[in-house]
């Protein structure tokens, strides 16, 4: 796929190093000199579109002053069926290069050629990605860590997918271990509380205190009335457990699709333990020397595999030895593996069972330690879990309403769950501000400024501009003109200062697209949308359509339509709407 801002820069390196072999063959450069030189694009167009060092890089080698180098160079420059219209020495040997009608002209046409896919790469190389995010427990509802989490991963899915990999978008269900066996026990002592003579029976100190465990018990009462009474531990742990996640994992899928957000696969932690993997992955560590027991229970030597990772890294063995490690539990003394033994199993599940090429998870910021322990236990397995595990880690939402930090819900009482936000704003609108700042940034999402529909809310902001275009598409198109086709255009007519930069800022998606994929930031596509739109604000403003020339009229709609369409796109990126009235 097309990128018209590197297409520019490879031409001004061909470009220059043609007019170098020219200049070395009439011998006004001395030949054979090879020139690592840098091109870049200058904050003021006053100072070209492009600027190339390679007079300062060559000048040592060529034993001349930078401007002198820059002089014959550009004697000898063909710009002829060029992107540029004319180049120029400027500063102590910089060669600038300004970009003509054909580079503009083109821009449009490849967007328009590539439609829905423009802005992809092959950068990935069809590799295979799984995107595993929110994740939450099925203990209780989501909260705003999981919603900024949702959209993080979803988008990022998104964007690693038009970056030319393969992706894979799943949730893992924590349906086993301690958090579960919390869960059975907190419904088991409301559940008791509720029968005749139980109001006094004991609450778990370290027990679920939501108002969710007290309606689950309720139902479970309704349903089965006081036969678990006398019921024994093994029989009312597995049944008011299997009762609870019955009725919260429907309720997390509803509240996600409502979000916009579909997973390829839901993958239960249940299913690791039922087969045994999570007993095989510890004994392949035991293989390998990892493992040792110790007071009746199984240890991960984690120590000697974070030693391992950090020496490989390039961490001397002083900077290694001063570190503070400590060793894991992997199956405690009852027999029971541990959360980290089955999240080792879970993600040798994804590597090597699965074959995935990468696996990326986004954690919230307080997951950090885990992070490098993980990594060295799937290095330790061979599986190459320093590359191969990518985690983005994400900062705490602050919710605000007046000004003020929010914790409950207006209209429940209670803490803010997600289906309770999605209740007070759109999901376009949670969407577009939780994907508004990059994971490692906290995020304060002003509730006020949320609803408001006015140019001061960045998502009604892009939103508008995108009805805006489409109402004006219909008019022309009413009035007898209809949006021309690329090839058709009198580009000659987009001559403004506004209309160029507008055109050069369609031409960055690509660009941003990459960058978003490989830093693994999607906020780049919320940023990149806030300039699209405003310079679209601007040229519109400045360059009337309406009532403008019939050949001005025409290239300037093309121009609007193709910001359109690149706004529909961005925003199909991020699972934001793109209406066509507001």
């Amino acid at each position: 796929m097309a990128n018209m801002i590197q297409a520019a820069r490879e031409q001004v390196a061909r470009l220059t190093e043609k007019a170098y072999e020219k200049a070395a063959e009439a011998g006004t450069l001395p030949g054979g000199v090879a020139v690592q030189a840098q091109i870049d694009i200058p904050k003021d167009t006053n100072n070209g579109d492009y600027a190339t060092s390679y007079a300062l890089a060559a000048a040592k080698g060529m034993g001349m002053p930078p401007r002198a180098i820059a002089a014959e160079l550009l004697a000898r420059l063909d710009l002829s069926d060029s992107f540029f219209a004319r180049a120029e020495v400027a500063g102590p040997g910089f060669l600038n290069f300004f970009l003509g009608e054909k580079w503009y002209k083109e821009v449009l046409a490849v967007i328009e050629r590539e439609g829905n896919a423009y802005g992809q790469s092959d950068a990935g190389q069809g590799q295979r990605v799984m995107v595993e995010f929110v994740s939450a427990n099925p203990t209780g509802p989501m909260h705003m860590g999981n919603a900024r989490g949702g959209v993080l991963g979803d988008s990022l899915a998104n964007v690693l997918s038009r970056a030319g990999y393969e992706t894979w978008k799943e949730f893992y269900v924590n349906d086993a271990g301690n958090q579960i066996h919390k869960f059975a026990v907190s419904i088991h002592a409301r559940y008791m509380q509720l029968l005749p003579g139980g109001a006094d029976f004991p609450f778990p100190e370290d027990g679920y205190q939501g108002d969710d465990i007290r309606d689950l018990a309720q139902a479970f009462y309704e349903a089965h009335g006081d036969a678990y009474r006398d019921a024994p531990e093994e029989t009312w742990m597995a049944d008011m457990s299997a009762f609870g996640l019955a009725v919260n994992i429907p309720n997390m899928k509803a509240d996600l699709e409502r979000y916009q957000i579909c997973y390829d696969a839901w993958f239960y932690e249940s299913t690791l333990h039922e087969s045994g993997y999570v007993e095989e992955t510890a004994a392949l560590l035991g293989e390998k020397g990892y493992t040792y027991e110790e007071d009746g229970a199984l240890w991960l030597d984690t120590t000697a595999l974070l030693k391992e990772k950090y020496l490989r890294e390039g961490k001397t063995q002083e900077e290694v030895d001063k570190l503070d490690l400590k060793n894991d539990v992997l199956r405690r003394q009852n027999g029971v593996y541990t959360y980290f033994a089955a999240d080792i199993a879970y993600h040798r599940n994804k590597l090597d069972a699965r074959g995935f090429d990468k696996a990326v998870n986004v954690w919230g910021a307080d997951h950090h330690g885990h992070v490098a322990r993980l990594q060295a236990a799937l290095d330790g397995l061979g599986l190459d879990g320093s590359h191969r595990l990518v985690v983005v880690l994400m900062q705490l939402v602050n919710l605000l309403r007046d000004g003020e930090a929010v914790r409950m819900s207006k209209r429940s009482g209670k803490a803010i769950a997600l289906h309770d936000l999605l209740d007070e704003i759109s999901v376009d609108a949670a969407r577009y501000f939780f994907n508004s700042r990059s994971s490692n940034t906290p995020l304060d999402f002003d509730l006020d400024l949320a609803v408001r529909q006015d140019s001061d809310n960045p998502v009604y902001y892009v939103q508008y501009a995108h009805a805006r275009i489409c109402s004006l598409v219909a008019r022309m198109a009413a009035e007898g003109c209809p949006v021309p086709a690329a090839a058709l255009l009198d580009i000659s007519q987009l001559s403004a200062a506004e209309e160029k930069a507008l055109i050069r800022t369609l031409a960055q998606l690509p660009e941003e697209l990459h960058l978003a994929a490989r830093d693994y930031d999607p906020s780049r596509v919320n940023r990149y949308l806030i300039t699209l739109a405003g310079d679209f604000h601007r040229f519109y403003n400045a360059c009337h359509i309406l009532g403008a020339e019939v050949d001005c009229a025409a290239a300037r709609l093309k121009l609007a339509d193709t910001v359109r369409a690149v706004i529909a796109n961005c925003l199909a990126l991020i699972g934001v709407s793109a209406p066509e009235k507001m």
